[in-house]
């Protein structure tokens, strides 16, 4: 008698639309007009506190930072906050919004957050496609809600809302796609601050591309990191950031808001 399959074969996800990818990426670019080029997040201030000297220690500074920081905080909040616009869960928004202005440990890292926020819910409100998706996206609900959220719309959070606008409406988003926001998200991070490490250290340009790969190659461990996290597990736990952050506000001479 013939063996009887008793387990399912487990079928692969659906890949992600080139249309949604390009939206993704241009998510990703530095061209985005949200005002992440005038940050270093700390990073200024460990180079004038000689924490951070050359290419080697700029590397290093800038992946433990992805993976304390960003990681547990930044792209896990990311990573629930789009599945929740989708659903239009306002509630759960407002929590991830809170969680974030409450988890800013300085005055710079908050104001950072809130000005990008701000921006990039005003560049979804201009922005003009051509097709017939510009009514749909001028239209859409979630937008006032997100500009309304108080104090004001952090950055992960309306990063999430202009993800969810890449995505058909009521579908809910595949692993795969909330995986691709969480790599559009880290990697424009990581340009920026390559460019920060450049401009600050200083750096020539083949030392930051030597950094951003560096980088990118740190990015695949740290997203599964932030999608295992559950909301009890997420932190933002870095005195040492935190300090030189803010000793920044006061520091003689900066490039960088922070």
């Amino acid at each position: 008698m013939p063996r009887v399959l008793t387990h399912r074969r487990r079928q692969a996800a659906p890949p992600v639309p080139d249309a949604t990818r390009l939206q993704l990426m241009w998510l990703a670019s530095p061209a985005l007009p949200v005002g992440g080029f005038s940050y270093s997040e700390g990073l200024e201030a460990a180079i004038d506190r000689g924490l951070v000297q050359d290419e080697t220690s700029a590397s290093a500074w800038l992946r433990d930072q992805l993976q304390l920081s960003l990681s547990r905080a930044d792209l896990a909040v990311l990573a629930r906050a789009v599945p929740a616009w989708q659903r239009h869960d306002l509630a759960r928004i407002t929590a991830l919004n809170d969680w974030v202005i409450q988890t800013r440990e300085t005055s710079e890292l908050r104001l950072q957050a809130e000005q990008m926020g701000r921006s990039l819910v005003e560049w979804l409100r201009n922005r003009r496609m051509e097709g017939a998706a510009t009514s749909a996206t001028a239209s859409d609900p979630r937008l006032a809600a997100c500009a309304a959220l108080p104090p004001a719309p952090t950055w992960p959070v309306a990063f999430a809302l202009a993800v969810a606008q890449c995505l058909p409406s009521g579908v809910p988003a595949q692993p795969t796609t909330v995986r691709e926001a969480l790599v559009s998200f880290t990697f424009g991070w990581a340009e920026n601050m390559a460019q920060a490490a450049i401009k600050a250290v200083p750096l020539g340009q083949s030392a930051g591309q030597r950094i951003l790969q560096s980088l990118i190659d740190t990015i695949p461990a740290a997203i599964d990191q932030a999608l295992s996290l559950g909301d009890g597990e997420r932190q933002a736990f870095t005195p040492m950031l935190a300090i030189l952050s803010s000793q920044h506000e006061t520091q003689y001479s900066r490039l960088f808001r922070s």
